[in-house]
């Protein structure tokens, strides 16, 4: 049935609207690996606004090392389906979460089963680590708060605990990932990125060619992103023109208005 009220509903409206249809065993199952999907793409985002390349993109950084890789996909696919037959999205994103395949005699590590490794830097793993503690010392607040609330029989419909029930979704989906990513983290030492070529953890000035504008950016993980403190995804369109370039060097960037040109000033680690 489509929900015509919604047309440009947020993923995180759209997934509350997802998981409230679903059992209450259903629901618990799916919640985490869905709230991450969420969370990744941002929560604020329309749904309508996600495109086929980024959803075929995120199935590629699921580890197939994961014993739970083939029903994470099942999840998300029931999600994005659900999402085209609400009308949330006219085109059947769930055709794009493809499992990869492991092709044989590759001497790739993933593909030998082992996870892949993810480079973070000395900042954010510590970050990352942070996180991952406060987290969980959030979590006997949260049982206790599902407990007062599953013994409070005034409500028909007792809203209380489906809003505790959805904080504890995104809090453990958000630990898992966290513990994901810590288990196979590798950091990244300053001497072991001594070349001429621009890699991840570095912190570059560069100017805008444009504007002469003076610009600072770090090029981090996926992970470790924050735009305010000006750090940069490794394979975002800026992130990844910069990816293996020299002091000196211009990139070319394109957005919808045009083409943006930056000149590398200094690489400094």
């Amino acid at each position: 049935m489509t929900d015509k009220s919604a047309p440009n509903i947020s993923l995180e409206e759209a997934a509350g609207k997802f998981l409230a249809l679903l059992t209450v065993e259903e629901r618990e199952v799916s919640q985490p690996e869905i709230y991450k999907f969420v969370r990744w793409f941002g929560r604020e985002r329309a749904l309508v606004s996600l495109s086929a390349q980024e959803v075929a993109n995120y199935a590629e950084r699921l580890s197939l090392s994961d014993t739970d890789y083939g029903r994470k996909l099942d999840q998300l696919r029931a999600f994005l389906t659900h999402a085209r037959k609400a009308g949330w999205k006219k085109a059947n994103l769930a055709i794009h979460l493809k499992a990869k395949k492991v092709k044989t005699g590759s001497p790739s590590v993933t593909r030998q089963g082992l996870p892949e490794v993810v480079e973070l830097t000395r900042q954010g793993h510590t970050e990352l680590e942070n996180e991952l503690n406060a987290l969980k010392s959030k979590r006997p607040e949260l049982i206790e708060q599902i407990r007062r609330a599953a013994a409070d029989k005034d409500f028909k419909e007792n809203a209380p605990l489906a809003a505790a029930r959805e904080q504890r979704g995104h809090l453990e989906g958000r630990i898992k990932e966290l513990e994901e990513t810590l288990k196979v983290a590798r950091i990244i030492e300053e001497q072991s990125r001594s070349g001429p070529k621009i890699s991840i953890g570095d912190r570059l000035i560069m100017q805008d060619l444009a504007s002469g504008e003076e610009l600072r950016y770090q090029i981090v993980n996926p992970r470790e992103v924050n735009p305010a403190q000006g750090k940069i995804s490794s394979v975002s369109p800026l992130g990844s023109a910069l990816i293996g370039q020299s002091e000196g060097e211009v990139v070319e960037v394109a957005v919808p208005a045009g083409r943006l040109r930056y000149q590398v000033k200094r690489i400094e680690r």
